[in-house]
């Protein structure tokens, strides 16, 4: 019996459940050592005490038969120090008696988190299934092997088929690739798929997990592919529509340029851009002067975007370009019926418009006399008022002018205003004509062959050191203008040449007597089409590019002028 009872404990030890031993009257007889270990209690404390008075974490273990019958097993759930344990209780008979119990704990915290995950995974489920049906989706989930673990409801009716969960798809969906991207991991979306004869567009994405496919997931995008030729149509008319705004906008309430776009490192014109920064920061007029070509019209880009208005309009308006009787329509703008012609619900003028931001006056000197005192008008009570309405309404703009013209000779001359000179030139910059800063002519040259390539998609490596130094002696009446005009005729010239040289430039820059010798051979015939250019071009100037007058004076058909004008490309110069 003693070797029977050490075989006993020897297997209570080696179990790997957590055994105590009580008698029938729930004294606690043993403990083994996985109940020490895992109760955190010595046995020594407990032996002879009720299994009731066992004390984990300052409650005693109170355990409730579910059972009363003493010939079966009697089982219980516990909680015990974050474990979860099911108690069998198994009762010890001897001759038919009883005469304790083993009560065997064993851990099924692991199985209890598992079955907890699977709830949450089906309510999970359940979740997604509700959401899907409710928005009256077509999505469908398969597993690696293409076999249907999730198919919507509204799918479900669609393919008659309300129990599809376990099916290969191929035998659900009709034309399906589900199982295809489910082998091979590559997504496919935008692709037509027929089923029952409708045309749809649907997408497939794989399930990934560590790495690997252990799924995918498709839904129909559009149940019938007429819908999205509709949505691509009103797409694109909206891109279109978008596109034109844009253009609009650009084109009226836009500063392109800054500082940085202003080339050039010559003590003259690094006074004007930094005066240019100063003036930026104020809310000042300012007046800008220089001679044709010299780049006012950037000046006043660059002023605009470093001011606190940069992101409000930028207007500009060339008062020369615009007829004396239109020009105050288009500043103020009017009303409907203000006079013949004029458009439904009226238009805004280019104050309205410039509302907030700046406007930009261009060719200043040239506005009627009559229109200036309206002007000064607007400055001094910062207000307009549309053609047709007696309403008056206020306008915040910023004021840039711009000309050519020596102002104060027309003030002497009666043909501007002298209040209206001094209520813009709160502030002014004088741009330096390109023959005082002749340093700048070769960055300048450069910048322009690169801009004027880039827009013919031509390549040209640059220009030769000879044509270089025909370009900084020339005197550029015309500025950078005229600059620009003669690197653009180049590039039209180049044939197989990759570099701009000397017999690509005008004539008339080579017979300047401050330029070098000409160290290239020019062909006579290209010295006489040269000068016969520069004939016609100068006479078309001469009258406004009025062809029958200039070809009477030039002795030549206007057919053959037209020829000429083609064959020099002199349209663009």
């Amino acid at each position: 019996m003693e070797l029977l009872g050490e075989v006993c404990i020897d297997i209570l030890e080696s179990m790997s459940d957590v055994v105590i031993v009580v008698d029938k009257n729930e004294k606690i007889v043993r403990l083994n050592i996985l109940a020490e270990e895992m109760l955190n209690l010595k046995a020594e404390d407990y032996i002879g005490k009720k299994i009731s008075d066992i004390i984990v974490n300052g409650q005693s273990m109170k355990i409730v038969r579910i059972k009363k019958n003493e010939d079966k097993d009697i089982e219980e759930h516990l909680s015990i120090n974050g474990k979860h344990f099911k108690m069998s209780k198994l009762p010890i008979t001897t001759n038919g008696i009883v005469k304790g119990y083993l009560n065997i704990l064993k851990d099924i915290t692991d199985y209890k988190k598992m079955s907890m995950k699977i709830h949450e995974d089906e309510l999970y489920i359940d979740v997604l299934n509700t959401i899907l049906d409710t928005v009256n989706e077509w999505v469908v989930v398969v597993d690696s092997k293409g076999i249907i673990t999730m198919l919507s409801k509204r799918y479900k009716e669609f393919v008659n088929d309300m129990n599809p969960e376990g099916k290969h798809v191929t035998e659900v969906i009709e034309n399906t690739r589900m199982h295809i991207v489910a082998q091979t991991g590559i997504k496919e979306i935008g692709d037509i798929q027929e089923i029952k004869g409708n045309k749809m567009i649907a997408m497939r994405i794989p399930i990934k997990k560590n790495g690997k496919v252990i799924g995918a997931v498709g839904k129909v995008m559009f149940k019938d592919i007429s819908n999205f030729h509709v949505l691509g149509k009103k797409i694109s008319n909206l891109e279109k529509e978008i596109e034109y705004y844009r253009s609009e906008l650009g084109k009226e309430r836009r500063a392109k340029y800054s500082i940085k776009d202003i080339i050039g490192d010559s003590a003259k014109i690094m006074v004007v851009k930094d005066l240019s920064r100063m003036v930026a920061k104020t809310d000042s007029n300012v007046l800008i002067m220089g001679e044709s070509g010299t780049g006012k019209e950037l000046f006043a880009h660059a002023i605009h975007n470093y001011s606190d208005r940069f992101d409000k309009p930028f207007v500009k308006l060339n008062c020369a370009a615009i007829p004396s009787d239109l020009l105050e329509s288009e500043l103020f703008g009017y009303e409907e019926g203000a006079f013949t012609g004029a458009k439904r619900k009226g238009n805004k003028g280019k104050f309205e418009i410039a509302d907030g931001g700046t406007i930009l006056l261009d060719e200043i000197g040239d506005m009627s006399f009559n229109m200036q005192a309206k002007l000064l008008r607007v400055i001094q009570e910062k207000e307009i008022e549309r053609l047709g309405s007696s309403k008056v309404q206020k306008v915040d703009v910023r004021i840039i002018a711009s000309t050519n013209k020596d102002l104060e000779k027309l003030i002497k001359k009666g043909e501007f205003r002298q209040d209206l000179y001094y209520r813009l030139n709160v502030m002014m910059l004088n741009v330096p004509p390109l023959r005082e800063r002749r340093e700048d002519i070769e960055s300048l040259a450069k910048s322009l062959t690169n801009k004027i390539a880039n827009k013919f998609g031509k390549y040209v490596e640059g220009i030769s050191s000879d044509a270089m130094r025909y370009l900084v002696n020339y005197n550029w009446p015309g500025n950078v203008r005229e600059l620009e005009n003669v690197i653009e005729r180049a590039i039209n010239l180049l044939d197989t040449n990759l570099i701009i040289k000397p017999i690509h430039l005008p004539l008339r820059l080579m017979n300047d007597s401050s330029k070098s010798n000409f160290k290239e051979n020019v062909f006579l015939k290209e010295i006489i089409e040269d000068v016969e250019k520069e004939a016609i071009l100068r006479c078309l100037e001469k009258n406004n590019w009025n062809k029958k007058r200039s070809a009477q004076e030039l002795g030549i058909s206007r057919t053959i002028l037209y020829r000429k004008i083609e064959k020099y490309n002199l349209e663009k110069l």
